[in-house]
């Protein structure tokens, strides 16, 4: 079977034309614009504010400390939660945070002993989430 022989089974196939092919191509572009696209425009789930924990303490019982970075364009509101060893919330702090990339230093009151703080969110100011 030569290559004569195989030519008229996709012509049967696909059509006589490039009909098939540029359609296919069009399809392709359209898939790798739109990917790169959306690609370039993600800005994470949590908007624009990002926010890395630098250390925690809870030295006593009635409080906890925590230092965290906050980087936002437009100002931070992040919630700051204590948690005793069985992960039960045993303290919370909302905190306001000016724009760009600041350094936050914050005391926690609880009511007995925490194990951790972590930053449960920080969200743009102003937001409605």
């Amino acid at each position: 079977m030569n290559s004569a022989d195989t030519a008229p089974a996709l012509r049967k196939r696909h059509g006589n034309g490039p009909v098939f092919f540029v359609v296919a191509t069009v399809f392709a572009v359209a898939v790798t614009i739109g990917w790169g696209y959306s690609v370039m425009s993600y800005s994470g789930l949590g908007g624009g504010v990002y926010h890395q924990v630098i250390s925690v303490s809870a030295p006593s019982g009635s409080e906890a400390r925590i230092s965290f970075e906050v980087n936002s364009r437009e100002g931070a509101e992040c919630l700051v939660q204590a948690l005793d060893d069985q992960m039960v919330l045993v303290g919370e702090e909302k905190v306001d945070v000016e724009s760009g990339n600041r350094m936050v230093n914050r005391t926690v009151e609880t009511v007995r002993q925490a194990s951790t703080v972590e930053v449960a969110s920080c969200r743009e100011q102003g937001s409605q989430d």
